[in-house]
């Protein structure tokens, strides 16, 4: 009988190894994270406006009730995202909050019975959680795995990154939230929620999924790259307010840390969002204090109340204070190397085995981690309740299953707790709220908080870089209030003062440890300051962040920098590097080779250039009657590819055609965002086809940003980054000035007549306009291309 069992569980054993993929099954490993190399899966993408002819002449027939149209669709889209990103981030919480309590409710009431059944339960439910994570994240959604930040900064960068806002990638990071942070993994949610967040603007953005047969025309207003990256500005906002309650923090994270280029109505939306994300999640609390949300309490929604904390500080605190801040930046720098040297090591031979592989070992993490949580604190020996203090509202020992200070875990006594279980026994808010949390001097011995801070620190090492959705705020602020707590715990000690707070101190290191890990000051002090409702301590934590910034600074650079350089994606820093103060933009551009296109080229000529090169744009040029070549504008090979597909613009003549209607709108050229658009293969040409001509006039952005040869990289990067360029020509130096542009020129009354002529309404007709088709700052004498400047020239 027994053997007949042992037989079915080998059989039953096997079906599930077999069900595992490997990497031959369903392989998807690439999208949304780039190769080693990075250059071969990233395109840049259009943040500058195409003023072709199609576009000048939408542009003429719109009139200031379409604009007004247009403004308001903004707004209403930015009250759509904070809408959608609250109620997101209300579902991760609530369902991590759910299967948390289950599971500690659960392992509470079988552990008074039998602590290896209980252990035995808590592994298993953490095994099933983190399991339904990871096979989600490999088998449908590979581009939700990690935080998220980096691929987001990068496309806010001005980099397609293919799959990282694709509406699966969205449920990935939803449900593979929940998984990995209800499974009790080191590694929070808030990352992922900026990334949910930023998906959620750009579905919206692009009126839904077309794959899944969830789009909607009347919301596809929104065509431009410019205008998507601002909606995806608004998105990563949304998802800091949402993940912290932190609305002002949420903004100051888009502008410190993500975004690339900043405006004042941007401002004004992104705070609208978060504004909406704050009352749709504080609606849900309220909704919740019911009774509606089942294992629901205080936690999840993150915000650690110590405003009845340490009133005042002294002059002399400000010395361990700082040194906290000195602790935190060696501390985060050392996080950034040793998980930049382990996710290296995952993607060069570990991950290179397949889906299988990543699956067993965020499985493996997930047996260690539950087995440090639950057995550690049997270890440890119970500690006797302090004497009760009505006014503080702690009860020691807490009732099982509840959220809260002093768990009774392994003791003998009814009025003992594990202080070792108070931190590793709980979900990351509660133990992090037992850590801030003030009028609990002595709860956690020194003891106890060394060993949490070394194990945890080790398991958020390994941890991050498994192939689940993983954030890194909590998990660093866990970090970071152990061991401020420690040093609270020596300065209660030594100066021997009743109003020095334990609490206070975690929440210095904490600061200090993000600090010193993710380099961002403002926006982080401002966060801090809101989750903890505690605007006495905003100098204090000035002051830690200063130091743990410069500290860690010193080593390497911040966690998402490390993170995007080892996926490859080339972001381009706010500063230029050193040395280009010392190179010219024709250094730059080195030997490479221009290929340009005539103003009206052969189809065949065109397809042979298209599948030659990889190259995205093309100076077009043409020809003077005295024989002089100019270059007359840029043409993309987005563009070219609609043109050959479509096959109207098609003309037997090779010479350029006189005044034509308009047969194509703007809107026909934008790539979609959800898929690569159309490949040169995908287009099918007959031999009747191939010896046509096509004229690039109308199609071309007749005014691309030009600079001389002579100029310096650095102003070229500047200029480059700060308008969100794609291709920038380089030119020789013009042998005339026509005008020059001040202040004054730029001036226009609303009033005048003259603020509705001709700026954008510029088109293409005969062969003789095409000097008006010149940028300004490009003189009719000038000679060709001396070589273009692309994203790639700029080391990252």
């Amino acid at each position: 009988m027994l053997s007949n069992h042992l037989q079915d569980g080998i059989e039953t054993a096997k079906l599930i190894w077999s069900r595992i993929p490997n990497s031959e099954d369903g392989q998807l490993e690439g999208i949304g994270l780039l190769s080693a190399s990075g250059s071969s899966n990233v395109e840049s993408l259009d943040y500058e406006v195409i003023e072709n002819y199609a576009y000048r002449e939408e542009q003429k027939q719109r009139g200031k009730l379409y604009v007004g149209y247009y403004v308001v669709v903004k707004w209403f889209f930015a009250l759509l995202i904070g809408i959608g990103t609250g109620l997101a981030a209300v579902f991760i919480n609530l369902s991590v909050e759910n299967f948390a309590g289950w599971k500690f409710s659960l392992t509470f009431s079988i552990i008074q019975k039998s602590y290896f059944a209980g252990f035995v339960l808590y592994v298993l439910v953490n095994l099933a959680l983190v399991y339904s994570s990871v096979y989600i994240i490999t088998q449908f959604a590979p581009a939700a795995a990690g935080s998220g930040i980096p691929e987001i900064k990068g496309y806010l960068n001005g980099l397609d990154i293919p799959g990282i806002l694709l509406f699966r990638t969205l449920l990935g990071k939803i449900f593979g939230s929940i998984g990995s942070v209800g499974g009790g993994l080191a590694l929070g949610k808030e990352g992922p929620l900026v990334h949910t967040g930023a998906c959620i603007a750009s579905l919206l953005g692009q009126g839904g999924s077309t794959k899944y047969h969830l789009s909607s025309r009347w919301l596809q207003v929104f065509t431009s790259d410019r205008d998507r990256r601002d909606l995806v500005t608004c998105g990563c906002a949304a998802g800091v307010a949402a993940a912290f309650r932190a609305p002002v923090g949420g903004v100051l994270f888009a502008l410190e840390e993500v975004t690339s280029w900043w405006r004042s109505q941007l401002m004004w939306r992104v705070f609208f969002t978060s504004a909406i994300v704050a009352v749709v999640v504080r609606t849900a609390m309220g909704w919740c204090k019911t009774g509606n949300c089942g294992h629901f309490g205080s936690g999840g929604f993150v915000i650690w109340d110590i405003s009845d904390g340490q009133e005042d500080y002294s002059f002399s605190e400000l010395l361990p204070m700082a040194v906290i801040g000195v602790i935190g930046g060696l501390l985060g720098a050392l996080f950034n190397q040793l998980t930049l040297y382990i996710t290296r090591w995952r993607r060069n031979y570990l991950h290179k085995r397949g889906n299988r592989v990543k699956i067993i070992e965020a499985c493996l993490i997930s047996v260690i981690t539950s087995v440090i949580s639950f057995g550690l604190p049997l270890l440890r020996k119970c500690s006797p309740c302090p004497e009760s203090d009505d006014e503080s509202g702690i009860e020691c020992p807490r009732p099982p299953g509840m959220y809260g200070n002093y768990v009774n875990f392994y003791c003998s006594g009814n009025k003992e707790y594990n202080d070792l279980a108070t931190i590793f026994f709980n979900t990351q808010d509660d133990a992090i709220r037992n850590l801030f949390s003030a009028k609990t001097i002595h709860e956690f011995s020194a003891q106890s908080l060394l060993t949490f801070l070394i194990m945890f620190y080790t398991l958020a090492v390994v941890t991050f870089g498994t192939a689940v959705p993983a954030g890194q705020f909590v998990p660093g602020i866990m970090i970071g209030s152990t061991y401020g707590r420690l040093v609270g715990m020596l300065v209660v000690k030594f100066y021997n003062k009743p109003n020095i707070e334990e609490g206070t101190y975690a929440l210095l290191g904490a600061a200090s440890f993000l600090g010193g890990s993710m380099r961002m000051t403002v926006s982080l002090c401002v966060i801090m300051v809101e989750i903890t409702n505690n605007l006495k301590l905003l100098p204090l934590i000035m002051l830690v962040l200063l130091i743990s910034k410069a500290v860690g600074d010193a080593f390497n650079e911040g966690l998402y920098e490390e993170q995007a350089r080892l996926r490859g994606i080339p972001l381009l820093e706010s500063r230029p590097k050193y040395q280009m103060r010392n190179m010219t933009a024709r250094e730059a551009c080195g030997n490479q080779k221009v290929v340009p296109f005539p103003r009206v080229a052969k189809v065949a000529d065109i397809v042979s250039i298209l599948r030659s090169n990889k190259h995205n744009g093309f100076p077009v040029i043409d020809h003077t009657r005295n024989g002089e070549t100019l270059v007359i504008g840029l043409v993309l090979r987005s563009h070219l590819l609609v043109l050959l597909q479509s096959k109207v613009d098609f003309q037997h003549s090779p010479f350029p055609g006189g005044s034509r209607s308009i047969r194509h709108t703007f809107t026909e050229f934008v790539k979609p965002v959800s898929s690569k658009g159309i490949c040169i293969e995908d287009i099918h040409l007959s031999s009747d086809d191939m010896e046509m001509y096509i004229d690039l006039a109308p199609f071309m952005n007749p005014s691309p940003y030009v600079v001389p040869e002579d100029m310096s990289l650095t102003k070229v990067y500047n200029l480059f980054r700060q308008l969100g360029l794609r291709h920038i020509f380089v030119v020789p130096r013009a042998s005339r000035v026509i005008g020059m542009i001040t202040r004054k020129e730029l001036l226009i009354e609303e009033n005048e007549e003259s603020a509705n002529l001709e700026l954008q309404s510029s088109s293409v007709r005969t062969h003789h306009q095409d000097k008006r088709m010149l940028p300004r700052n490009t003189d009719v004498d000038s000679p060709l291309l001396n070589g273009l400047l692309l994203q790639d020239h700029f080391p990252a």
